[in-house]
């Protein structure tokens, strides 16, 4: 019966477009993307739409995200599921979570994805830029965490996944606020995989190095690309789709005795 199950479910992410490793155990989860209207966020939604999932995403970029809707909508089982939100408004923020996990029926992962890296310097920081860092990039993470808790617990279990930055790791030029945000995340991971841990809830973070997105184009000329090429242990540029890869296997039930810990996808980069 297990070898019938696990042969429909690969059948149903084959059918999504899944093109790399499937996990009969992904298929129907119920599934919230912060962030998930462009660049990694919108690979990490493909990914488990691709996986057979059930999927929510939420963004402040209404046209992009609405576009990802309609792209992935025809080839799968579930149809994605779009809400307007800012994440630095808490109570929209709460809104939000409730409407998705009313529409999925649940919650079983969680992705935290979403965050901004704007380049500042240190003497144009006031506290109310301050406060505004730590709210784009720290503060979600944490009541979006809480927001989803209650759902994992009825049901049996769940997985939290955050996302931090390999620019701290390396102590990158003009990102300090990202970066003191991006290094607390390590040691919310670590906080709450302890505190959820008996309740079967994995919490976990990926640290991600440059990916090439529309985004990170917009900082690095080609000489700076080939610079941080340079830097890695591998050639190449690493793409969304590879920190889709493992943000996949640790949703899974593969994964299912890996929690509190951070896992790089920088290809060496050092």
């Amino acid at each position: 019966m297990t070898h019938i199950l696990e042969t429909e479910s690969v059948l149903q992410a084959k059918a999504a477009g899944a093109t790399g490793a499937i996990y009969p155990s992904l298929v129907d989860k119920r599934v919230i993307v912060t962030g998930g209207g462009s660049g990694i966020g919108e690979g990490l939604v493909e990914a488990f739409v691709a996986q057979g999932s059930r999927v929510a995403f939420i963004d402040i970029a209404d046209d992009a995200s609405r576009a990802v809707v309609d792209r992935l909508t025809p080839d799968a089982a579930h149809t994605p599921v779009f809400r307007h939100c800012d994440i630095t408004d808490i109570d929209s923020l709460k809104r939000a979570m409730a409407e998705m996990e009313h529409e999925l029926g649940g919650v079983d992962i969680l992705i935290n994805n979403a965050a901004n890296d704007d380049r500042h310097s240190i003497e144009e920081v006031t506290p109310a830029y301050w406060d505004e860092r730590m709210a784009v990039n720290l503060r979600h993470q944490f009541f979006a965490a809480q927001a989803v808790v209650p759902a994992m617990k009825r049901a049996g279990g769940g997985v939290i996944l955050n996302f931090g930055s390999i620019s701290w790791h390396l102590g990158l030029n003009d990102l300090v606020l990202y970066q003191t945000a991006k290094a607390a995340i390590e040691g919310l991971t670590r906080s709450l995989a302890r505190d959820l841990g008996r309740a079967d809830i994995r919490v976990n973070t990926i640290v991600p190095g440059n990916v090439q997105t529309p985004r990170q184009e917009k900082w690095y000329t080609p000489e700076g690309e080939a610079e941080i090429v340079s830097a890695q242990c591998l050639d190449g540029r690493i793409q969304p789709a590879d920190v889709a890869a493992l943000v996949l296997f640790l949703a899974s039930d593969d994964a299912k005795m890996c929690t509190g810990h951070d896992y790089f996808v920088d290809a060496g980069w050092r």
